[in-house]
């Protein structure tokens, strides 16, 4: 999220109008609008491998797995979020034709610089808003390490870390592979 918050409060009606005609991307958080950064190339990679991954293991499943040109929109948290990688399985939003969901189960964010730690800290708060998500996952681009948060029976957010040679399972997508598959081809890494 480029940090240029305006002074004045758009209603969320406002920014879907402005946001269905902009040239570029926008978040919404409590009235507030931000512009997007355009991202480099590792976290575009990271981002496309995943979409292939998880649409082609959830292929025949009434799972959708949508990039981030979808937004979330976060009824509670009164925001709406473009995750890198956004998994639904509710029939509310593989049958709406809108330009967001509301029902994400699975929410995967490429952590840049300029966002990690509000992409850890506030908005992660925001995504747990929604009463359907079931895991949160941060990768980092610039080296091999995925934070997995899940929601617990007791409904307590736990977490697990994977790094070089790991298996990557996220639960609610009943999906798993090696963490190299994730980061394959981007420049920089050695895996």
């Amino acid at each position: 999220m480029f940090v240029s918050k305006n002074n004045f409060y758009i209603s969320p009606e406002e920014y879907l109008e402005g946001e269905r005609v902009s040239p570029i991307k926008h978040e919404y958080r409590r009235g507030h609008v931000y512009a997007m950064a355009r991202e480099k190339n590792p976290h575009i990679v990271i981002g496309s491998n995943l979409v292939r991954l998880l649409g082609n293991h959830l292929l025949d499943m009434p799972y959708l797995v949508l990039s981030s040109d979808i937004k979330v929109r976060l009824e509670e948290a009164n925001c709406y979020y473009y995750p890198d990688v956004a998994v639904t399985c509710d029939e509310r939003d593989t049958n709406s034709t809108e330009d967001f969901i509301l029902y994400p189960s699975l929410i995967i964010e490429v952590l840049s610089p300029s966002t990690a730690s509000f992409d850890r800290g506030d908005k992660f708060v925001d995504y747990q808003t929604a009463s359907s998500l079931q895991e949160y996952v941060l990768i980092t681009q610039s080296e091999i390490k995925i934070e997995c948060f899940r929601l617990n029976a007791e409904g307590n957010w736990v977490s697990q870390t994977y790094g070089q040679g790991d298996t990557v399972e996220f639960v609610s997508a009943n999906f798993s592979c090696a963490i190299s598959e994730i980061y394959q081809k981007v420049p920089g890494l050695i895996l």
